[in-house]
């Protein structure tokens, strides 16, 4: 008969917290659950798994392991020494200590050889038909991201919205891939690169574990106007060459409705006027920015090129490229 090192079929050291010991095991049950995985003899290594775990996770267990396989490693030839106890070996007392894992779990011989007659133990424990169940195999279910797109008109105001989505569902039959439609809150002042977290909306767990969150990761959507950074929103505001240079007051459209925005003289393409506060809601709330962009008619009709050949000649002395560096020097 081969010894088993629990240890390795665990994929932990033999100094692994009892932590360490069921973080391992959720994560291989998940990864072998015969109802679920796609591994090749999944059932197998599960029930593996389970017995690793079921003399692991108990301390009184895990001792009396330890002690008799100390000079052992996994596939070498192994027999208990006559007169084995492994109540006495652990510390359990004259009674000793009932172990077994549970009905329905056909332990392995060496599990068998090293525990026999030490009593059926409690219901449920360890028994791999309790696992399949549901009733000893409490395993909980995967968060799941999935990416929305809104408006940013939606982050201003808040909003519900509804969503499909393909995802497992747990029945009879085992797990089912079936089409969900979920409604959801959009908060308010929510940004990009943030989530949604709702709450037992992911992947279903095992038994009693209880289903995983599912986190909506959201993008805006691109807006013919508005720009966001951050809580910051942005705007291109184009405007006259005579309005940049003499200044005015114009109508300017945001998210939350027009405004009336003085342009100051002396303006030109690049600055940025702020409206503060306006910008995404929050605690803290952004500030609405509009980029000005001069904008020049086109010289299409002779009363046009006129106003230009005027200009040209009332500004004879400007240099639009004085601060423009050349090889050979200033242009």
């Amino acid at each position: 008969m081969e010894f088993k090192d629990y240890y390795k079929v665990m994929g932990v050291e033999r100094s692994a917290t009892p932590d360490e010991i069921k973080k391992a095991h959720r994560k291989l049950a998940r990864k072998y659950h015969p109802d679920v995985s796609k591994e090749k003899n999944a059932e197998a290594r599960f029930k593996e798994v389970a017995e690793a775990y079921e003399v692991l996770r108990d301390p009184e267990k895990r001792a009396a392991y330890d002690q008799l396989g100390a000079n052992y490693q996994a596939g070498q030839d192994f027999r208990p020494p006559p007169g084995w106890n492994p109540g006495q070996a652990s510390g359990g007392g004259a009674g000793g200590t009932h172990f077994g894992g549970g009905q329905g779990f056909d332990h392995s011989d060496f599990f068998d050889a090293i525990f026999r007659g030490m009593g059926g133990g409690p219901q449920g424990r360890g028994g791999f038909d309790d696992l399949r169940g549901g009733r000893g195999f409490d395993m909980p279910g995967q968060d799941q991201h999935a990416k929305i797109q809104i408006d940013i008109g939606d982050s201003y105001s808040g909003a519900t919205r509804k969503l499909q989505l393909r995802m497992p569902v747990e029945g009879e039959a085992g797990l089912a891939m079936q089409n969900r439609t979920i409604e959801f809150v959009i908060p308010k002042g929510i940004r990009a690169g943030q989530h949604i977290r709702l709450a037992g909306q992911g992947a279903p767990g095992m038994g009693q574990g209880g289903a995983g969150d599912l986190y909506l990761d959201v993008e805006f959507l691109p807006h013919a106007l508005y720009r966001a950074e951050g809580h910051d929103v942005y705007m291109t505001l184009p405007v006259a060459p005579w309005e940049a240079a003499l200044g005015a007051e114009v109508e300017a459209p945001t998210p939350t409705g027009e405004v009336e925005l003085k342009i100051p003289p002396g303006s030109a393409s690049g600055r940025k006027l702020r409206l503060k506060g306006r910008g995404l809601p929050g605690k803290t709330p952004g500030d609405f920015y509009f980029v000005l962009q001069v904008v020049l008619p086109a010289a299409d009709t002779e009363a046009a090129k006129k106003a230009y050949e005027d200009m040209a000649t009332a500004f004879k002395a400007f240099r639009p490229r004085a601060t423009l560096q050349t090889s050979g020097g200033q242009a």
